[in-house]
């Protein structure tokens, strides 16, 4: 059997465009029973900031309603708002955390 071979075909590698994937904020939000501490400390542990970084989003959070604690892939950031609801509710405070689309 004879098998024939052509040299005129070529083939070329498609690349596929592989995009990021989507990023969500995680925010704290501000309530009048949660101490200050309590929030500092919550940024610490969860979201590795260091203490002047935590104090300045806890005051964001007092003085504007919100404040941004991290932008994470859809899956860290659930994670991250479980954990901090969790960890609040364990400490009996309704410390409130939400993830949000860019």
């Amino acid at each position: 059997m004879a098998t024939r071979q052509r040299e005129d075909t070529v083939l070329e590698a498609k690349k596929a465009k592989v995009e990021p994937p989507p990023m969500f904020k995680v925010l704290l939000l501000n309530d009048d029973y949660t101490p200050m501490d309590f929030v500092v400390a919550v940024l610490q542990k969860f979201f590795a900031l260091s203490r002047e970084k935590a104090t300045q989003i806890m005051l964001k959070v007092h003085r504007e309603g919100m404040g941004v604690c991290g932008i994470y892939p859809r899956d860290v950031a659930a994670s991250k708002v479980e954990q901090v609801k969790s960890y609040a509710k364990q400490h009996q405070h309704p410390l409130q955390c939400v993830m949000e689309e860019m």
